[in-house]
């Protein structure tokens, strides 16, 4: 669509890119019905300056979420009339240590393929100035507080859940990549700041397969996004 776009881990005057649109989209991961931690703070953070934005929220899932494009919204009351597009979409799973979803060929090869083509669909959409909200009926909202609940519990258990094993080589890796910055690298040791939102990414890079979050069975598999550089 020709149009910028960022990262919220990059260090931006967000404000002011903010303060020169008048239509933001955002876009994050859905886990439990819930947006994630770090996107819910940057949300907060940047709350006055979104006053007046048209809105755009995208959320990608495993497989169903509920509300979870409009659990943005929630963070942000009044905004609900102004978002003028919702959308989920269906990628592979990350939490690659969790035997009740597992890595699958079709996973990493099928869905993102589905996503692509939807994401298309979606663009001449908005070009058009279709309207749609996916996960805005009172079903949507309901099979949402029944995950939110249960997650939201676990997002802070989960807040100094980190582990590494005697296979860690001290690379850093985990602590380079964190998007919360959790992880510190002190005399080749990894050490965490109870800041861990269940991103699963140091999960998903260690070398040695090392790291867990929360579930602590050591991965079999890696998710490493799509085009294998998480």
């Amino acid at each position: 669509m020709n149009i910028n776009a960022y990262s919220i881990e990059q260090n931006l005057e967000f404000e002011t890119l903010f303060k020169n649109e008048d239509t933001i989209a955002f876009c994050y991961p859905i886990y439990g019905s819930c947006v994630p931690r770090i996107m819910r703070e940057f949300a907060l953070k940047y709350k006055s300056c979104l006053n007046g934005k048209k809105l755009i929220i995208f959320c990608t899932q495993m497989l169903f979420s509920g509300d979870g494009a409009r659990a943005f919204a929630r963070l942000l009351p009044g905004c609900e009339e102004r978002v003028i597009y919702a959308e989920h979409f269906l990628m592979p799973n990350n939490i690659c240590n969790f035997s009740l979803f597992p890595m699958t060929e079709r996973e990493k090869n099928k869905k993102p393929i589905k996503a692509l083509k939807k994401l298309d669909r979606v663009c001449l959409d908005i070009q058009r100035g279709t309207v749609k909200k996916r996960g805005w009926n009172l079903f949507s909202t309901l099979l949402g507080k029944t995950q939110n609940i249960a997650y939201v519990k676990m997002e802070e258990q989960g807040r100094s859940s980190f582990r590494t094993d005697e296979s860690c080589i001290g690379c850093g890796l985990c602590a380079q990549k964190c998007p919360t910055h959790n992880l510190e690298m002190i005399d080749g040791k990894v050490v965490q700041k109870g800041n861990c939102t269940l991103c699963y990414r140091c999960v998903n890079l260690c070398p040695k397969q090392s790291c867990t979050v929360y579930f602590h069975k050591k991965p079999k598999k890696q998710y490493k996004g799509l085009d294998g550089k998480l």
